[in-house]
């Protein structure tokens, strides 16, 4: 979470990671199980962490103390606070930009609902760089990347529905895509093409096609923009993760 973001917003987020941590250290992640580790620092397996002295050299020399003492408060004035269901910690999973709604984790990675991981709607998200972006690529291109995946597919670019999304899940990101004679899910779509989020459209314009997308990341739990919009209105980071995780406590560890 960028460190010019609302004090309540880092308090929250510094939750959200501690509680993150202490799941995969209770539920037990085999993975690591070799390395004697609980978690991991790459952020598409575990979490990202970089040291201080890196944190620090990627800031401006100006804003380096004030951006680590902000850090520092949020995690200490938080000390020993993490958010629980039933008694117990939760998978406290938090994105970039949830686009105005968050996801449930079947429509993500499969599996069971979390009661705790439900779509609920912030406002505000808009205002920020990480909402929209847009992925321009040739047919040829998008043909060729398509095909690693899936080999028999086949496109015919002069029929009026060569690219069609099917449906939506309940928060309004694309579920399945069909391309050409194959239907492709939404997740791996998003995956293929890197974009930055499912919810998207798609346009073809000329010899390219065109993605246009909305939020930045799987949009499951916490909002980062959505955190900081909250506290700018003066949700306190309590509020904040009570709204994005539903029938919570914040409690000690």
């Amino acid at each position: 979470m960028p460190a010019n973001f609302e004090i309540e917003a880092l308090k929250a987020q510094a939750v959200a990671a501690r509680t993150y941590t202490l799941y995969k250290i209770k539920t037990g992640n085999e993975k690591h199980k070799d390395k004697n580790a609980d978690i991991c620092d790459d952020s598409t397996c575990c979490q990202a962490w970089i040291s201080k002295e890196d944190r620090l050299n990627k800031w401006d020399e100006q804003n380096r103390e004030e951006y680590w003492n902000k850090i520092t408060e949020a995690v200490n004035s938080t000390a020993g606070k993490i958010i629980t269901y039933d008694g117990e910690p939760i998978n406290a999973f938090f994105h970039s930009n949830s686009g105005g709604i968050t996801e449930t984790v079947s429509n993500v990675w499969g599996g069971a609902d979390k009661p705790y991981l439900q779509c609920v709607e912030t406002s505000g998200e808009d205002g920020y760089w990480q909402y929209n972006s847009e992925v321009t690529i040739n047919k040829q291109d998008l043909l060729n990347k398509l095909k690693v995946e899936y080999p028999d597919l086949q496109i015919n670019f002069d029929e009026e529905e060569a690219i069609k999304i099917l449906d939506y899940t309940e928060s309004k990101r694309v579920k399945t895509v069909k391309f050409g004679n194959t239907e492709i899910p939404g997740t791996k779509v998003r995956s293929i093409f890197d974009l930055k989020a499912t919810n998207f459209s798609i346009k073809i314009d000329g010899d390219n096609v065109i993605f246009t997308v909305i939020g930045y990341g799987h949009g499951v739990g916490m909002s980062q923009t959505g955190a900081d919009s909250m506290a700018k209105q003066g949700s306190s980071y309590e509020d904040i993760l009570k709204h994005f995780y539903t029938g919570v406590e914040i409690s000690e560890i």
